[in-house]
């Protein structure tokens, strides 16, 4: 046993070792495995048979074929490869020669290039192939701008529509805004006038004077968009004043286009004394109804940052009816001072104007300043007195609903 595997080293170092180093297989050494197989085969035989003796001869022939046989398969592999390689290198060269040839091909297309009988078949398999190629191209460039065109569709109908939308909101702008002057320019011959006196400009600083111009544009604008607007009339307005240089800074080239009629005169000059009636918070005499033959004369300024009774002193030099508006005879009032805006005083005049409702008129006073409605039910105002006083105050239920029943019953008897 011994002396077979001395001779089978030998056989392996002799001629299977040189042969694949010199067809440059190193790593596919299938017959040195098969042979150690073949080793341990013959080792199981002679531990199962030891009588039985090895045949040599035999052995080398199976070795021997087996060597042949793997060797052949590799060197065909080695042959195709090299004849597919070599037919790359042709159809580059044709292609170079400006014949028909595809720039992609397969290896499958390659094998059945090289199967062709003739030369005449492999040029028309070649043609075929290039023409497929061009069909190919061709729709997939059809596609391409077929997606192009739909996209730049898409693009111009969206173009379009916001064109449409554009123009159309342009275009109801511009009709509102006619109609909006038509209607301001029949309020300057035929509607009631409404005073804003700007001779307050003394009593406050630049920027309160700024707050008080922009208080007074939200009142223009409001009132020159309702549909029954007053004729606004800026009186004791000063050139190069204060309040001049604001609206300039606000309106800019439509502060001369303004369908308003702005002066430096006195009201009490343009309009008779008889017709004039002042609004001031600080007036004892509380406005029942809205007067459609007065004319309503509002002071343009801050309230916060003058002294109580400024406005009520002027009417009074002047001679003139004051009134406040009756916030506590509707409203139940929370705290603090009574003055509103100039925009708020605006809505309401001019929703009195139109329904001479005064719940819906006092509903543009801020909701921070009161509770509620007087029209409403009594057990209703009852809890939210009794939930307001109760936080704010710390009284006790029972005095307030006392209170409340002894004030609301006074109010009743005086109606």
């Amino acid at each position: 046993m011994q002396s077979a595997n001395v001779l089978l080293k030998k056989i392996v170092r002799s001629s299977v070792l040189p042969f694949a180093a010199q067809h440059g297989i190193k790593k596919d050494l299938f017959p040195l495995s098969r042979t150690l197989s073949l080793s341990l085969c013959l080792k199981q035989d002679n531990s199962s048979g030891p009588s039985e003796k090895l045949d040599l001869d035999a052995w080398k022939k199976v070795m021997k074929s087996g060597l042949q046989e793997e060797v052949s398969e590799t060197v065909s592999e080695h042959k195709e490869l090299s004849t597919l390689a070599a037919a790359r290198e042709i159809l580059e060269m044709w292609r170079l020669a400006g014949r028909s040839v595809p720039e992609n091909i397969s290896e499958e297309q390659l094998k059945t290039f090289m199967e062709c009988p003739s030369k005449s078949a492999k040029k028309k398999y070649l043609k075929y192939l290039h023409l497929k190629e061009l069909y190919k191209k061709n729709d997939k460039r059809k596609m391409d701008e077929k997606r192009e065109r739909k996209q730049e569709a898409q693009k111009q109908a969206s173009e379009t529509d916001e064109t449409k939308r554009s123009s159309l909101v342009c275009l109801w702008a511009n009709t509102m805004d006619k109609a909006y002057s038509w209607r301001a320019a029949q309020a300057m011959i035929f509607g009631q006038p409404l005073v804003f006196d700007m001779s307050y400009e003394k009593d406050m600083s630049v920027r309160e004077v700024a707050n008080t111009v922009r208080q007074i544009v939200l009142s223009e604008g409001c009132n020159r968009r309702s549909v029954d607007p007053f004729h606004v009339h800026f009186c004791n307005l000063k050139d190069d004043s204060l309040y001049q240089k604001e609206f300039i800074k606000h309106y800019r080239e439509a502060w001369g286009k303004l369908l308003i009629t702005v002066t430096d005169q006195c009201y009490t000059d343009i309009f008779p004394k008889d017709k004039l009636v002042y609004l001031t918070a600080d007036s004892p005499k509380v406005m029942k109804t809205f007067d459609h033959n007065k004319i309503y004369i509002v002071g343009s300024m801050v309230d916060k940052s003058i002294k109580t009774g400024v406005s009520l002193a002027r009417a009074k030099r002047l001679g003139l009816e004051t009134a406040a508006l009756p916030l506590e005879k509707y409203l139940l009032w929370n705290s603090g001072a009574k003055n509103l805006t100039l925009d708020q005083m605006m809505h309401i005049l001019l929703t009195l104007k139109d329904t001479g409702d005064w719940k819906k008129a006092l509903e543009f006073v801020p909701k921070r300043k009161y509770c509620g409605f007087v029209s409403k039910p009594v057990h209703e105002l009852k809890k939210t007195l009794n939930l307001i006083n109760t936080l704010k105050l710390g009284k006790r239920q029972e005095e307030v609903r006392r209170q409340f029943a002894k004030n609301y019953s006074k109010k009743l008897t005086q109606k």
